[in-house]
């Protein structure tokens, strides 16, 4: 293990390639997120906007977080994190899509959902952790794509769940098994939280 960090690890594996030679590989392990689409009856989606410190800047987002709980699934962890970023509860789950964020160096795969029959909750008290200063805004799903298409919207997260949504596409029961979850981090540290070293 080159490094690790309480929500990523850098391990090198070395690697017999297709023609033969040997490589070696660094890869980033991850514990996996989840993300939503809620998507209310008027046709808006909620989104998120916060500062993310390695671009330096606010970013519009989809609700999401990490797969971060020890047996936790991915639709008790979307509910969790709906409540928690976006004070919002939903009646209705499917699965939109999942992606592998950067397979090229990282295993971070992210499901992401589609919540409707929505209503509002309490948000949890978030005082000195990033979320504290969190704006929500309903917008219009087209005007979220036309966002994104402007450059606006830029979390690849949040452009796949938003262009899936907008494509009508048949949301997928949540009982289907996340296959890409990561699992190498979670199964190294004994939990429940498994940020914790």
């Amino acid at each position: 293990m080159l490094l690790d960090a309480p929500i990523i690890a850098v391990r090198a594996d070395t690697v017999t390639m297709p023609g033969g030679s040997v490589a070696r590989r660094e890869i980033v392990e991850h514990l996996g997120a989840v993300a939503v689409v809620a998507l209310n009856a008027a046709g808006q989606v909620r989104l998120v906007r916060q500062y993310r410190h390695s671009v330096g800047q606010r970013l519009w987002e989809l609700p999401a977080g990490l797969l971060d709980v020890k047996g936790e699934t991915e639709l008790e962890c979307a509910r969790r994190e709906l409540q928690e970023e976006a004070g919002l509860a939903a009646a209705e789950w499917g699965v939109l899509v999942d992606i592998v964020t950067s397979p090229g160096f990282c295993e971070e795969a992210v499901r992401i959902f589609i919540a409707q029959d929505l209503r509002e909750v309490a948000r949890p008290a978030h005082p000195d952790d990033e979320e504290a200063d969190m704006i929500h805004q309903w917008v219009p799903l087209e005007q979220a794509v036309d966002m994104v298409l402007r450059g606006e919207i830029v979390n690849g997260i949040a452009v796949a769940g938003l262009l899936a949504a907008a494509r009508g596409a048949q949301p997928r029961p949540t009982s289907v098994p996340f296959e890409l979850r990561p699992t190498a981090m979670a199964a190294r540290r004994p939990g429940p939280d498994l940020k914790a070293l």
